[in-house]
């Protein structure tokens, strides 16, 4: 029997997320307390972001992850002048020399593998792979091959029933006819926003092999008369232009700059004038200080994809550069939400 896809559960599931979402977190600020003895530096020497890589060395992306994170912890704060300074809780207890000094503490996690991931991510910028295993293939090259597709798919499949759902219920799609879903996974996105939109019809767009994944999982669902399914490389490949939604869920997250950028330009090319565009992610706030479970979750996708969680304000900045007017963000559910924009 095909699931429910407008039945809720009677229990919060928020701690469960935040547990899996957070895991990393504690491995990069055992990278910076005990590898790099950070605060201590940072105490002595208050700098910009581009001062913090200029003299550990360190990728741009990487660090705006571990300054966020260590923003919404309270450890450091970004003044005026743009620098980041230790506030009185790391001087305390994460600084050598002060008596309450917890460095030691940590010292008995520092080889950790995914601690020593971060020294090579914060260096490199590269990714790691995933989840920490040195066999595995790069994420993004994983999800070519059958095997971890399948695995990755129905991990996001499991998320997406109760994170669609949320999304479905609060976003406007009024007037709107057809939605494509951009490297929209299993479809549960599209197949839970058709369950609550009765006029909606919606596109999964996806890369082989993930699309023979999607499409079976559309007909379990009972949704292929609704949803159907458009193969190709988001990348390389012209979108389909008879959509007027555009959906990326969970997916600009995984990318850096360029690449979002790239994949913002393509939808807008397939957009025409007035079409709506959905960001449903996990976002960092206009401060980039929090929350703090999207800063946390944000160091796991620092460390194993090319991207992390971006900022309201950098999503703005990036859409507006595209050709999209951006709208308010809103929240959904278990710390995520979403931003839309309309194209130009």
């Amino acid at each position: 029997m095909a699931a429910d896809l407008t039945s809720v559960p009677q229990s919060d599931p928020l701690r469960v997320y935040r547990y899996r979402d957070g895991l990393y977190a504690a491995d990069l600020l055992t990278a910076a307390v005990v590898h790099l003895d950070f605060f201590t530096w940072l105490g002595a020497n208050p700098s910009t972001k581009e001062e913090v890589c200029a003299r550990f060395e360190f990728a741009e992306r990487p660090t705006d992850v571990m300054l966020t994170l260590f923003a919404a912890n309270g450890f450091v704060e970004r003044q005026e002048d743009g620098k980041f300074h230790a506030t009185l809780t790391a001087s305390e207890h994460l600084t050598a020399g002060s008596p309450w000094c917890l460095s030691p503490y940590y010292a008995s996690l520092k080889d950790r593998p995914i601690t020593q991931d971060y020294l090579k991510v914060l260096s490199t910028g590269k990714p790691a792979n995933w989840g920490g295993d040195e066999a595995a293939l790069d994420w993004h090259k994983a999800m070519e091959t059958d095997a971890f597709s399948r695995s990755f798919t129905a991990a996001m499949d499991c998320r997406g029933f109760y994170l669609g759902q949320a999304l479905a219920k609060k976003v406007d799609l009024g007037g709107r006819k057809h939605l494509l879903d951009i490297g929209g996974g299993s479809g549960i996105y599209s197949c839970s926003l058709v369950a609550h939109h009765a006029e909606l019809k919606a596109t999964v767009y996806e890369q082989a092999p993930v699309d023979r994944i999607t499409q079976r999982c559309i007909v379990e669902r009972g949704y292929p008369d609704r949803v159907l399914v458009a193969t190709g490389d988001m990348f390389k490949d012209p979108l389909p232009t008879d959509a007027d939604v555009h959906l990326f869920s969970n997916v600009l997250h995984d990318w850096d700059y360029p690449e979002v950028r790239q994949l913002l330009a393509i939808s807008h090319k397939a957009l025409a004038p007035g079409g709506l565009l959905i960001i449903h992610d996990a976002f960092i706030n206009e401060a980039k200080n929090g929350p703090l479970p999207v800063a946390e979750y944000s160091a796991l996708l620092m460390h194993s994809t090319q991207g992390k969680c971006y900022g309201v304000g950098e999503y703005a900045e990036l859409l507006r550069e595209a050709g999209f007017e951006p709208g308010a963000y809103q929240d959904t559910a278990a710390d995520r939400g979403f931003m839309t924009a309309i194209r130009r």
